[in-house]
């Protein structure tokens, strides 16, 4: 953005692009986490009643760490 279009942006807004940009931010990890917790949960469930292997509880740890180490680096980068 053009000095114009930020000193605009913050006039009309109220705050700076950049501030917008780290509650956005904050908001997908936060989304993030309440759903790897529920995940998490679900499939400890599963497993404490024998529905799930541990191989299978395993998986769903494993994809949340990689799509929380994913994110972390496209976001944070």
């Amino acid at each position: 953005m053009n000095p114009d279009q930020l000193t605009a942006f913050q006039a009309n807004g109220g705050f700076t692009p950049s501030a917008v940009s780290t509650v956005l931010i904050g908001a997908v990890f936060a989304v993030l986490l309440v759903w790897g917790v529920w995940a998490l949960r679900v499939a400890y469930v599963g497993w404490s009643q024998e529905r799930l292997s541990e191989h299978q509880l395993l998986g769903v740890a494993m994809r949340f760490a990689a799509i929380y180490l994913v994110l972390t680096f496209f976001l944070l980068s």
